[in-house]
């Protein structure tokens, strides 16, 4: 049954989850830009190319901003009930923390849900379609600058160099053209001023140029010395050079980057992880019988040989009794070739069988994510609610501190896990599930002193011990 006592815990949390929410993925977009900065600035991006990488990095730091939103807001609300003394009347009347903490579970528990299942089918798309957008600007060219003294080589096979610009930035002088147009020839342009334009439609850029030699070379590549050098004065000369090539100015497709591990939902995951198996232990088994292949006795085994190995090993202490003098030396130079042989062709497929258990690896690791960062929702608020209820202090200071220090270690715990499941250092499970491992007994830990109103962070009774033990030093 809802009771007001349900609407006033949800009232209290709401709030501040929604804006603690938007403040956190707001912060979490702002630090990726960040990473990124030099790769965004001079490509000539437009405002909505801006817009929409943002509304598709948004969808995937979701996941990663509700698990700190649902901790801060938590502790707020039980800190603000708690400082206003409204969670003493609460406890006074009977009604215990569990009880009061009930509607907050349940809500934690449908955020997760919700979070897993957009984590399942929106973030797999937001991450394909930022991603192709992501590499689509990081390796655009930079957008047209042309600088004083300084060589422009950005438009394929043109090196510019304008000695001085005037304040408009449209009468250039000292201008140096280079144009390269195969092995051998190669032209030059040098102008005393002249002006500079680029289009409408930002397509071309366009140079009048007065009082200048075009220096041109012509020539067959296959025949050098019939080379043939021109050159040609002029009062004003007219060259255009295309811009289309600068900025960011097409999109790569989607299909690109569809088959990462990254871009695919649980089912997807399910399905690859089985064919990643099945065909590892296939190439597995492959590889056992090319290797053994490769040793020349192969051809020669029957059903005795064991029995005959036997019988050899029991007769002779060294193979060397076997082989007469003359026969050793080549049959041992035979054998070291082989062995050789052999040793190049295990590290190939050692490192072969490593990378494939990498690509599994990653596979299970993106399938245990979505799970565990859903179920980080409930796990940081068993912490926050009890924490918040035992510092007993409202506000964005206090709350904000605990918040950050339970959430790094949530997140770096979290990393070295999935760091270490990458390396096969440990399981896949293991490594994303070391953050909850850690939490979770935490969150029970401090439910069980809320409940019996510890004074965990409570600074006078720190205080009260510090007096008695200085105390007891003063009388020994």
């Amino acid at each position: 049954m809802f009771k007001k006592l349900d609407k006033l815990i949800l009232k209290t949390f709401i709030g501040p989850f929604v804006a603690t929410f938007f403040i956190t993925l707001l912060v979490l977009i702002m630090q990726f830009f960040w990473l990124y900065i030099d790769d965004f600035v001079g490509k000539g991006l437009g405002t909505n190319v801006i817009l929409e990488f943002i509304l598709y990095q948004s969808a995937v730091l979701v996941p990663l901003a509700l698990p700190l939103a649902i901790l801060l807001s938590s502790i707020m609300a039980f800190g603000n009930l708690g400082e206003s003394f409204e969670l003493v009347a609460i406890k006074s009347s009977g009604i215990s923390l569990l009880r009061f903490m009930r509607p907050l579970l349940i809500l934690s528990i449908f955020i997760g849900v919700i979070a897993f299942l957009f984590s399942n089918y929106v973030i797999p798309v937001a991450n394909l379609k930022s991603r192709t957008l992501l590499a689509d600007i990081v390796f655009a060219k930079p957008a047209f600058d042309l600088k004083e003294g300084v060589f422009y080589d950005k438009i394929p096979q043109y090196a510019i160099k304008v000695g001085k610009k005037e304040e408009n930035d449209s009468v250039i002088r000292d201008v140096v053209v280079y144009e390269q147009g195969n092995n051998l020839q190669d032209n030059f342009i040098v102008a005393e001023s002249g002006i500079m334009r680029v289009t409408g439609d930002k397509r071309f850029l366009e140079f009048n140029l007065k009082n200048g030699w075009r220096y041109q070379e012509k020539g067959n590549v296959y025949e050098r010395e019939n080379t043939e050098f021109i050159r040609i004065g002029f009062r004003e000369f007219k060259k255009r050079f295309d811009l289309s090539t600068l900025g960011f100015n097409s999109r790569t497709a989607d299909s690109v980057n569809r088959n990462s591990e990254r871009m695919f939902s649980i089912h997807q995951l399910n399905r690859s992880i089985d064919s990643l198996r099945k065909e590892n232990d296939s190439v597995r088994r492959q590889m056992t019988k090319d290797l053994f292949r490769q040793l020349p006795f192969a051809g020669y085994l029957d059903s005795t040989w064991k029995k005959d190995s036997q019988q050899l090993v029991t007769k002779y202490k060294s193979f060397n009794e076997v082989l007469p003098d003359s026969a050793r030396e080549s049959v041992n130079e035979g054998s070291r070739s082989v062995a050789s042989s052999v040793r190049v062709s295990t590290e190939s497929m050692i490192a072969n069988m490593m990378a494939r258990e990498r690509i599994l690896r990653k596979h299970q690791i993106e399938w245990h994510r979505k799970i565990v960062l859903s179920l980080a929702c409930v796990v940081l608020f068993l912490i926050g609610a009890p924490l918040g209820s035992i510092i007993r202090k409202g506000g964005l200071g206090t709350p904000l501190i605990f918040a950050i220090a339970f959430f790094m270690i949530f997140y770096f715990t979290s990393t070295t896990g999935e760091k270490f499941a990458k390396e096969g250092k440990m399981e896949p499970f293991t490594g994303m599930w070391l953050a909850t491992f850690i939490l979770g007994p935490v969150g029970i830990f401090l439910i069980h002193k809320a409940m019996r109103d510890s004074q965990l962070f409570n600074k006078e009774f720190y205080h009260r011990l510090v007096r008695r033990f200085r105390q007891f030093i003063g009388r020994k």
